[in-house]
Protein backbone atom coordinates (compact mmCIF):
# COMPACT_ATOMS: atom_id res chain seq x y z
CA UNK A 1 0.00 0.00 0.00
CA UNK A 2 1.40 3.43 -0.92
CA UNK A 3 1.70 6.30 1.54
CA UNK A 4 -0.98 8.23 -0.38
CA UNK A 5 -3.45 5.34 -0.10
CA UNK A 6 -3.38 5.53 3.69
CA UNK A 7 -3.96 9.30 3.75
CA UNK A 8 -6.62 11.64 2.43
CA UNK A 9 -6.39 15.38 1.93
CA UNK A 10 -8.63 17.54 4.12
CA UNK A 11 -9.57 20.97 2.83
CA UNK A 12 -11.36 23.77 4.66
CA UNK A 13 -12.32 27.16 3.39
CA UNK A 14 -14.46 29.80 5.00
CA UNK A 15 -16.08 32.92 3.61
CA UNK A 16 -17.69 35.99 5.17
CA UNK A 17 -21.06 36.70 3.57
CA UNK A 18 -21.83 40.18 2.23
CA UNK A 19 -25.56 39.65 2.81
CA UNK A 20 -27.90 37.06 4.35
CA UNK A 21 -28.18 33.77 2.47
CA UNK A 22 -31.86 34.46 1.72
CA UNK A 23 -31.13 37.88 0.20
CA UNK A 24 -31.46 38.68 -3.52
CA UNK A 25 -27.71 39.49 -3.57
CA UNK A 26 -26.84 35.85 -2.75
CA UNK A 27 -29.58 34.16 -4.82
CA UNK A 28 -27.21 32.99 -7.59
CA UNK A 29 -24.78 31.58 -5.01
CA UNK A 30 -27.50 29.73 -3.10
CA UNK A 31 -29.07 28.43 -6.33
CA UNK A 32 -25.69 27.02 -7.41
CA UNK A 33 -24.96 25.19 -4.14
CA UNK A 34 -26.84 22.00 -4.97
CA UNK A 35 -25.44 21.53 -8.51
CA UNK A 36 -21.89 22.41 -7.42
CA UNK A 37 -22.08 20.01 -4.48
CA UNK A 38 -23.46 17.29 -6.78
CA UNK A 39 -20.54 17.88 -9.17
CA UNK A 40 -18.10 17.62 -6.26
CA UNK A 41 -19.73 14.41 -5.03
CA UNK A 42 -19.26 12.90 -8.52
CA UNK A 43 -15.73 14.24 -9.08
CA UNK A 44 -12.80 11.85 -9.48
CA UNK A 45 -10.90 11.77 -6.19
CA UNK A 46 -13.71 13.22 -4.07
CA UNK A 47 -14.08 11.42 -0.73
CA UNK A 48 -16.46 13.33 1.60
CA UNK A 49 -17.91 16.71 2.49
CA UNK A 50 -19.36 18.19 5.62
CA UNK A 51 -23.08 18.74 5.35
CA UNK A 52 -26.08 19.28 7.55
CA UNK A 53 -29.51 17.75 6.99
CA UNK A 54 -30.07 20.46 4.36
CA UNK A 55 -27.40 18.90 2.13
CA UNK A 56 -24.80 21.65 2.44
CA UNK A 57 -22.85 23.26 5.27
CA UNK A 58 -24.18 26.82 5.16
CA UNK A 59 -25.96 26.43 8.49
CA UNK A 60 -23.01 24.83 10.33
CA UNK A 61 -21.36 27.40 12.61
CA UNK A 62 -17.67 28.25 12.25
CA UNK A 63 -15.66 30.45 14.62
CA UNK A 64 -18.94 31.37 16.35
CA UNK A 65 -19.68 33.92 13.61
CA UNK A 66 -23.06 33.74 11.86
CA UNK A 67 -21.70 35.68 8.85
CA UNK A 68 -19.08 33.00 8.12
CA UNK A 69 -19.83 29.87 6.12
CA UNK A 70 -17.63 26.80 5.97
CA UNK A 71 -16.75 24.25 3.32
CA UNK A 72 -14.95 21.16 4.64
CA UNK A 73 -14.10 18.38 2.18
CA UNK A 74 -11.86 15.34 1.79
CA UNK A 75 -10.00 14.43 -1.41
CA UNK A 76 -7.72 11.68 -2.63
CA UNK A 77 -4.97 14.24 -3.25
CA UNK A 78 -4.27 17.85 -4.25
CA UNK A 79 -4.51 17.01 -7.96
CA UNK A 80 -8.09 15.80 -7.55
CA UNK A 81 -9.04 18.88 -5.52
CA UNK A 82 -7.43 21.25 -8.02
CA UNK A 83 -9.05 19.51 -10.99
CA UNK A 84 -12.48 20.04 -9.43
CA UNK A 85 -11.87 23.61 -8.26
CA UNK A 86 -10.91 25.02 -11.63
CA UNK A 87 -13.50 23.49 -13.93
CA UNK A 88 -17.21 23.75 -14.67
CA UNK A 89 -19.69 25.37 -12.35
CA UNK A 90 -17.25 25.62 -9.45
CA UNK A 91 -14.90 27.67 -11.59
CA UNK A 92 -17.80 29.98 -12.48
CA UNK A 93 -18.56 30.37 -8.77
CA UNK A 94 -14.93 31.22 -7.99
CA UNK A 95 -14.99 33.94 -10.62
CA UNK A 96 -18.00 35.56 -8.92
CA UNK A 97 -16.96 35.13 -5.28
CA UNK A 98 -16.39 38.89 -4.70
CA UNK A 99 -20.10 39.49 -5.42
CA UNK A 100 -21.08 37.33 -2.46
CA UNK A 101 -18.18 37.32 0.00
CA UNK A 102 -16.01 39.92 1.70
CA UNK A 103 -12.41 40.11 0.54
CA UNK A 104 -10.38 38.17 3.13
CA UNK A 105 -7.65 39.90 5.13
CA UNK A 106 -5.95 36.61 6.03
CA UNK A 107 -5.89 32.93 5.12
CA UNK A 108 -9.35 31.41 4.63
CA UNK A 109 -8.26 28.05 3.19
CA UNK A 110 -6.13 25.32 4.76
CA UNK A 111 -5.17 21.80 3.72
CA UNK A 112 -3.81 18.90 5.77
CA UNK A 113 -3.36 15.15 5.47
CA UNK A 114 -5.36 12.80 7.66
CA UNK A 115 -5.47 9.02 7.96
CA UNK A 116 -7.81 7.52 5.36
CA UNK A 117 -11.32 7.26 6.78
CA UNK A 118 -10.92 10.12 9.29
CA UNK A 119 -13.59 12.80 9.01
CA UNK A 120 -12.43 16.10 10.51
CA UNK A 121 -14.68 18.21 12.70
CA UNK A 122 -15.26 21.94 12.30
CA UNK A 123 -13.18 22.47 15.47
CA UNK A 124 -10.28 20.58 13.87
CA UNK A 125 -10.63 22.66 10.70
CA UNK A 126 -10.69 25.88 12.72
CA UNK A 127 -7.51 24.79 14.53
CA UNK A 128 -5.73 24.04 11.26
CA UNK A 129 -6.76 27.36 9.74
CA UNK A 130 -5.65 29.31 12.81
CA UNK A 131 -2.35 27.43 12.81
CA UNK A 132 -1.80 28.40 9.17
CA UNK A 133 -2.57 32.04 9.98
CA UNK A 134 -0.13 32.01 12.88
CA UNK A 135 2.76 29.98 11.43
CA UNK A 136 2.31 30.06 7.66
CA UNK A 137 2.37 26.83 5.66
CA UNK A 138 3.74 23.86 7.61
CA UNK A 139 3.08 20.12 7.36
CA UNK A 140 0.31 20.69 9.96
CA UNK A 141 -1.65 23.14 7.79
CA UNK A 142 -0.69 24.26 4.31
CA UNK A 143 -1.93 25.70 1.02
CA UNK A 144 -2.11 24.48 -2.56
CA UNK A 145 0.85 26.77 -3.35
CA UNK A 146 2.97 25.46 -0.49
CA UNK A 147 2.04 21.84 0.10
CA UNK A 148 3.59 18.90 1.93
CA UNK A 149 3.55 15.18 1.20
CA UNK A 150 1.08 12.78 2.78
CA UNK A 151 2.19 11.60 6.19
CA UNK A 152 4.04 14.85 6.95
CA UNK A 153 1.30 16.54 8.98
CA UNK A 154 1.84 14.96 12.35
CA UNK A 155 0.40 16.93 15.28
CA UNK A 156 2.57 19.75 16.57
CA UNK A 157 2.90 20.67 20.24
CA UNK A 158 1.35 23.89 21.49
CA UNK A 159 -1.89 25.65 20.89
CA UNK A 160 -2.98 28.64 18.92
CA UNK A 161 -2.42 31.75 21.08
CA UNK A 162 -5.38 33.13 23.02
CA UNK A 163 -7.04 36.15 21.47
CA UNK A 164 -5.92 35.44 17.92
CA UNK A 165 -8.15 37.37 15.56
CA UNK A 166 -10.42 34.86 13.78
CA UNK A 167 -12.07 37.37 11.46
CA UNK A 168 -11.53 37.27 7.74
Amino acid sequence: MTEDAVHELAQVNIARLKAPLDSPQLKDFVDALEPVNAAADAADGFVWRLQSEGGDATDIPVFGDSWLIVNLTMWRDADALTAFMYQGRHREMLARRREWFERPAEAVTALWWVPAGHRPTVAEAESRLLHLRTHGPTPYAFTLRTSYPAGASEPVPGEVPEGLDCSV
